[in-house]
């Protein structure tokens, strides 16, 4: 029995005259992303992406579970192909779900009609589906309200499908339509988050990550490669750069007031982010930050933040508590990672007593007065890039 997958789109349909470009965006990472479970050809008429499998050893399994995580498709559908005749419909329904209507106890048929010269109309077609699987399976009631299973039948231009429910999808808008933007990410819970949230939003991310070597173990830089690869699931390939932070960080801690010392960190992490971000043709930078969750994220503190760069800086966590923040983590299996106990660099030189209320005009004297440009310079000239992909797992 030759089968399909129908792809419902998300938001897409409501972007007007844009909206084949979005599409044509979709398809496009829909084929990367079903690279490795085979070859299928990817078309898209009357609200539906059709994917459909080009060889006898396309894992659609596989394909179902690579679809969940592509970001555009609100829900998907593993169907039956038959042809567009009631009699075809009537003998493929009840077999292509055999196993769905054996371990049931109630149903109800759903038909939808798009090829208005079909001979039968959509009740009609529910009704003579219904008396199909109930003469094939005597245990069944129908129930309209609230039933175990529904039945889809869908007769379009190209056929006759038969699934069951729809299987939700990830929502959101595809990747590279939003524009691209850099994550500073850490080995922590958040920015792997952070990430994710903005992926949905359609942005094709560029990771940086700050390493303080030998305070920070390979370990903890392995950790960050582990979780973007769980992140690139449903982002996509990316580049991840690592900023050499040792010599700033140390030299912040010989100069630099203690209570500071996070902030100035911070913002010159923002600074060569933003420089990175400028060379690779990045828009914004993207942080995991939350309000009030730690020192430096109080108003005042992520004030002084912002005040170090000119670029447009995304905090998607910054109204969530952190167990809103682990629940998308579990969901989007970074949390097993993200706590496992390997330090990264925005721990290791934190004060004993942080400044929670900085006044900008004391952090920018206090940082200018050590010269960290040529050791900014020396770790730009420094950076390791490391390619991510969800295919290297």
């Amino acid at each position: 029995m030759k089968e399909i997958l129908l792809l419902k789109d998300g938001e897409i349909v409501l972007k007007g005259l844009n909206r084949r470009s979005f599409e044509d965006v979709l398809k496009k990472n829909l084929k990367h992303a079903l690279r490795s479970a085979g070859r299928f050809e990817i078309t898209s008429a009357q609200s539906t992406i059709y994917v459909k499998p080009l060889d006898d050893d396309a894992d659609l399994e596989k394909a179902c579970e690579i679809v969940s995580r592509v970001f555009g498709i609100i829900a998907f559908s593993r169907a039956a192909v038959c042809e567009k005749t009631i009699e075809s419909v009537l003998e493929t329904a009840p077999k292509y779900l055999e196993n769905q209507l054996n371990n049931i106890k109630t149903f109800k048929v759903e038909a939808k009609r798009s090829d208005k010269k079909f001979p039968l109309k959509s009740p009609e077609i529910c009704r003579e589906v219904g008396g199909e699987i109930l003469s094939k399976f005597p245990h069944l009631k129908v129930d309209v309200h609230n039933p175990d299973l529904v039945v889809n039948v869908e007769i379009r231009d190209f056929g006759a499908y038969v699934h069951g429910e729809p299987i939700r999808g990830a929502g959101g808008i595809p990747v590279g339509t939003g524009g691209r933007a850099a994550i500073l990410i850490s080995g922590g819970l958040d920015s792997p988050v952070a990430a994710y949230m903005m992926a949905k939003r359609g942005i094709r991310l560029t990771a940086i990550h700050f390493a303080s070597p030998p305070y920070t173990s390979p370990r903890a830089e392995d950790k960050v490669v582990r979780l973007l690869r769980r992140v690139s699931r449903y982002a996509g390939d990316m580049v991840m750069y690592t900023v050499p932070f040792t010599k700033l960080q140390e030299k912040i801690k010989d100069e630099c007031p203690e209570e500071l010392f996070t902030i100035i960190m911070r913002r010159l992490m923002m600074q060569i982010s933003e420089r990175i971000a400028e060379k690779y043709e990045c828009q914004a930078l993207i942080t995991g930050e939350s309000l009030g969750q730690v020192a430096s994220q109080t108003i005042g503190a992520l004030s002084c933040t912002d005040e170090a760069t000119d670029m447009l800086v995304f905090r998607p966590l910054i109204g969530m508590d952190k167990q809103e923040i682990i629940d998308i983590a579990y969901k989007i299996d970074t949390y097993d990672i993200s706590i496992e106990p390997y330090e990264d660099c925005c721990t290791v030189f934190t004060p004993k007593h942080p400044r929670t209320r900085p006044v900008l005009k004391y952090v920018k004297e206090a940082q200018e007065k050590p010269n960290f440009e040529p050791l900014v310079e020396e770790a730009l000239q420094n950076l390791k890039v490391t390619r991510i992909s969800a295919d290297d797992e």
